[in-house]
């Protein structure tokens, strides 16, 4: 289990990280949710070791973390990290070998990763080479080549067309079926609520929301509601147990306070025509997070 117990990071005046609690149990995929300069890759620097906390502890099945356990922790940063002028293979064996992966062993699974992310011709080629998407899948490979059981993935779809970042997806999900502790931010809701079992959502330093997905979503209580129909839809703002409206071409699309105002709409609507669509869903990661944290994702 990785723990983090009551961690604060200050630079001078400035908190960063304030008294974050959390608890990831071994074999999760947690998410690690938060807008630009929340504190999310900051706290990754104090769970690698990088940066000194200034208060609390983490632990890693219950030991600190630091070079002795670097053989068992994958890291990808958000930043591109790879030497530009040397080829793939020799920059992905070298970062293997320093983790305590034998030559030959390194090269075996480097082109095993190549394969799988369909780019075996780029074993020679120098990153520089590269497309910054491509670079992404060769960094990737460098965090994960020696078979961490924790891994760290900062930002892992940044610069990822939709081919790619579904081969990365894919790659990352296998992991997690071997037993790897994955630890994931992300601005993309949508990965997040796809991927993860639990999460937690930091906004300028402190968590805001933490927990299962489900319980999450369950707890928040509002619903969405798609309408769409062939006739105007009016007056929707001023329904009882409406939060919110926003208009779309031939419909709208409402937040509700609970599932019983969907039937109460229905209702009212049904005599006035034809019901093209009418869908309840549960609020996303996305509705959450403005509500608790007044703000929106980019």
């Amino acid at each position: 289990m990785l723990r983090i117990d009551n961690v604060t990071k200050t630079f001078g005046d400035y908190t960063a990280v304030d008294q974050l609690t959390l608890s990831i149990p071994k074999g999760e995929m947690f998410g690690f949710l938060g807008a630009n300069g929340a504190g999310k890759t900051t706290t990754f620097r104090m769970i690698l070791g990088l940066i000194d906390m200034t208060g609390g502890t983490i632990s890693w099945n219950g030991e600190s973390i630091g070079y002795h356990t670097s053989n068992r922790i994958g890291y990808l940063p958000e930043e591109r990290g790879l030497y530009p002028k040397m080829k793939v293979k020799e920059q992905v064996v070298y970062l293997a070998r320093l983790r305590g992966m034998d030559k030959k062993d390194a090269e075996k699974e480097l082109t095993g990763w190549l394969e799988k992310f369909n780019v075996p011709e780029y074993e020679n080629k120098r990153v520089e080479e590269l497309s910054k998407g491509n670079q992404q899948k060769i960094q990737f490979i460098a965090s994960v080549i020696h078979k961490p059981d924790l891994l760290i993935l900062d930002e892992p779809f940044s610069g990822l067309d939709p081919v790619n970042v579904e081969l990365l997806k894919k790659a990352v999900s296998e992991l997690k079926s071997q037993g790897v502790t994955i630890v994931f931010s992300s601005h993309r809701m949508e990965h997040v609520e796809e991927l993860c079992e639990s999460l937690c959502i930091i906004h300028r330093g402190s968590p805001i929301v933490q927990g299962k997905l489900n319980e999450i979503k369950r707890d928040f209580g509002k619903k969405n509601l798609w309408i769409k129909a062939d006739f105007e839809l009016e007056d929707l703002e001023a329904l009882p147990g409406v939060v919110k409206v926003k208009r779309l071409i031939g419909g709208a699309e409402l937040q509700i306070e609970n599932e019983e105002v969907s039937q109460e709409i229905l209702s009212l609507l049904q005599p006035k025509g034809f019901i093209r669509q009418f869908s309840l869903e549960e609020p996303s990661l996305n509705d959450i997070f403005i509500e608790k944290a007044g703000a929106s994702y980019e």
